[in-house]
């Protein structure tokens, strides 16, 4: 199939005599290519299979394992090493390294439940000390009542009657009490203590001196402290002598676990075994042969969609067709844009997989918004540098190659935009009046002379013939020129914003296609299936957009661009009798194939159909987005590096103040650069997803898809035997 699509995907299914079974497992464990389907206990006479004696052992040992991983901030090796050694270990000295571990956190758990109730003890202590009464004559009476605790204000004894005793303290800022009432005035006194904010603290245990417990406890918390500190101490070495043993033991244990509890996911009876799942199609004949030494019997049927049938998801209720896990084609330059699919969703099965178009759209309209060449290497530099160190890590050489091909398309719009760090490029020297100002042609743009600037080289670059820095190249209408050098903030501002809805339009006019054609091929998923519904379905949608850009093509009035202003207006006529066909159709189309009651359909199908107007026009964020970090670089430059540079320029002269905020105004300017390129990384990321999760796939994505999940010996740190 080809890169649009997904693997071709087929049911296999091999049965064997039940001696075999072992044997049939470790040879697909080896081979990664089927995806077993866990055996449901339906099939009279069979029953799930029972697992390898030695899998209780193994997962003693991986129980353990997985609690000492679960403990420790550890990475494996940079390489795969070969599993002979790590067997070794496993079978020798890393399972009592484990349990060294395992007791040293437990030991640290004793002390961390020691220590707070230490702490708990102490700041009690800490409250009382300063009574002056000995710990066990705070409480313990049988004739008296005892509160002791916080007040707002002292306690006067003669408030609480004759017959008490009360000791007022100060404990910093708060105000220490401990009263004694007789038992039938204990109400009363509590009544009293009430009115001034009395609050009660837990009493320590024991007797004695407060002032002594307390120095006992904080040399038993020193203790408790000290051991910890030495037991987390010794547990970081620990990780630096067997950090990587216990990654790769932690895989192969895992490894083993896989395949000596396979069994469990099998139909055996007495005699033989059957074993179910799915499989790409390409490996078909791969798998059948590995096999063969073990099976009976294989058969590997491909899979067919029923038409109108493979909207909803893998148990499709409404033609009962169980739907296969979704693979995607074997890809190198695109891989990294399979974390953008897998965000949303893998595609339902036979759909289109957008993971290829993706690979230029989301590149260009991230360029689009950052477009600045040093951010531009600066973004293809950090990629680098992750790709460099991710090792064995699959999903960070994913990530540096994403940062690499977003930060490509920045650098490439950069040098549309001719913009480096927030400055403006120009190739030639800009005309200016009298006044200073710069001059402008009736479109706007930048006039200028005949003198080059330091980077004129640049025009090199650029495949047209430039003249005095502008060269046209294509008139998009509404005055809309692209040239060399674009300038966004300066003369093509208003040209980067619609240009950002004719990128809109055709983006969207793509997702309805590939909806079109999913629709024509596989149906809607409300059964409907075939060019008639495609039509209604997607194409609807379709003439409504290219009749709404018709219309307002025209309704814009007087432009020079593909057309004149006659031929322009003569556009709205057609392209508002195609809106309201299409506003027309769409009542039908929601009506048929969504259920909804014709009536309300009046007033829901012109509602949808303005919805679309937004939706083209929300892509102005292409625009907007990256103006704003343009003007936050810009406004570092102007206010930071200007005033840097001019004293730089004329250091002879420089004060005493000048040359202090030389390093100031260089940390500032660098702060706003980095400032400006890390939003500029989040920033038009969050909008360029949105672009397309949101608005594009919206038009025609189904994510029901299931992962392909492949039973099978996977290496990470540790080579495959």
């Amino acid at each position: 199939m080809s890169q649009v699509n997904t693997q071709q995907m087929g049911r296999f299914i091999a049965a064997g005599s039940k001696d075999k079974l072992s044997g049939a497992i470790e040879a697909l464990a080896h081979l990664n290519a089927l995806h077993i389907l866990d055996y449901d206990g339906s099939e009279d006479g069979f029953s799930l299979g029972t697992p390898d004696p030695s899998s209780e052992e193994v997962g003693r040992s991986l129980v353990k394992a997985r609690s000492a991983a679960s403990i420790i901030e550890f990475n494996g090796p940079e390489r795969a090493v070969p599993s002979a050694p790590v067997r070794d270990s496993l079978s020798n000295e890393l399972p009592g390294k484990i349990d060294d571990l395992l007791q040293a956190q437990s030991r640290i758990d004793e002390l961390d439940n020691e220590i707070s109730s230490t702490e708990e003890e102490e700041a009690s202590l800490e409250m009382v000390v300063s009574l002056g009464l000995d710990i066990e004559l705070l409480s313990g009476y049988d004739s008296l009542s005892s509160f002791v605790g916080t007040v707002t204000e002292p306690i006067q004894p003669s408030s609480l009657g004759e017959s008490s005793m009360v000791f007022n303290s100060k404990n910093g800022k708060q105000n220490m009490v401990a009263v004694f009432v007789k038992n039938d005035k204990s109400q009363e006194a509590s009544d009293v203590l009430e009115s001034v904010g009395f609050e009660s603290i837990p009493l320590p245990n024991g007797e004695g001196s407060p002032a002594e417990r307390l120095s006992q406890v904080k040399g038993r918390k020193h203790d408790l402290t000290s051991e910890r500190e030495e037991l987390a101490k010794a547990i970081e070495e620990w990780v630096d002598v067997n950090g990587e043993d216990l990654a790769c033991g932690l895989e192969v244990l895992e490894r083993d676990h896989d395949v000596l509890t396979a069994p469990t996911r099998v139909a055996v009876s007495d005699h033989a075994f059957v074993i179910d799942g799915w499989i790409e199609m390409r490996r078909s004949d791969e798998v059948t042969k590995a096999l063969e030494p073990f099976c009976l019997y294989t058969e590997s049927d491909q899979f067919e969609l029923i038409a109108g049938g493979g909207g909803h998801g893998h148990s499709d209720h409404h033609h009962h067709q169980e739907m296969p896990p979704i693979s995607y084609q074997e890809r190198s330059t695109s891989k990294p844009m399979e974390l953008l699919t897998d965000a949303v969703g893998r595609p339902a099965y036979g759909r289109v997989d957008p993971t290829i178009f993706m690979m230029f759209t989301y590149p260009l309209f991230f360029g689009m918004m950052l477009g600045d060449m040093a951010y531009g290497l600066i973004t293809m530099g950090v990629g680098w540098m992750v790709i460099r160190n991710s090792a064995t890590n699959d999903m960070l050489m994913l990530g540096g190659k994403f940062l690499t091909y977003i930060g490509l398309g920045t650098l490439i719009f950069g040098y549309i935009y001719a913009e480096f760090a927030g400055w403006e490029i120009f190739l030639y020297d800009k005309l200016t009046y009298a006044d200073g100002s710069y001059m402008k042609d009736s479109a706007g743009h930048y006039i200028y002379g005949e003198n080059q600037s330091p980077v004129a080289f640049l025009a090199n670059l650029y495949p047209f013939n430039l003249d005095h820095g502008y060269g046209p190249v294509a008139d998009l209408g509404y005055g809309i020129t692209l040239s060399f050098p674009f300038h966004r903030v300066g003369s093509h501002l208003e040209d980067l914003i619609v240009l950002t809805i004719y990128v809109g339009f055709f983006h969207i006019l793509m997702g309805l296609a590939i909806g079109f054609r999913d629709i024509l091929l596989h149906g809607n998923g409300h059964g409907g299936v075939g060019l008639v519904c495609a039509f209604f379905e997607k194409g609807t949608w379709m003439a409504l957009l290219i009749g709404g850009w018709m219309f307002a093509y025209g309704f814009l009035g007087d432009n020079q661009g593909w057309l004149g202003a006659e031929e322009a207006e003569a556009l709205m006529v057609p392209g508002a009798g195609i809106v309201l066909v299409s506003v027309v159709l769409l009542m039908w189309t929601l009506y048929k194939y969504h259920g909804v009651p014709f009536p309300i359909n009046v007033g829901l199908a012109p509602i949808e159909a303005v919805g679309m107007m937004p939706t083209v026009i929300s892509y102005v964020r292409l625009f907007a987005v990256g103006i704003v970090g343009v003007k936050i670089a810009e406004t570092g430059n102007e206010k930071l590096f200007e005033p840097l540079a001019h004293i730089i320029e004329d250091i002879a002269q420089a004060s005493a103040v000048d040359l202090v905020s030389i390093p100031l105004l260089l940390i500032g300017w660098l702060s706003v650069q980095a400032f400006a390129w890390i939003l500029g990384v989040f920033s038009p990321n969050i909008h360029a997803a949105r672009l397309h999760f949101v608005e594009w796939m919206r038009q025609y994505y189904d994510s029901s898809g299931e992962e392909f999940r492949p039973f099978g010996l996977k290496s990470r740190y540790v080579e495959v035997e």
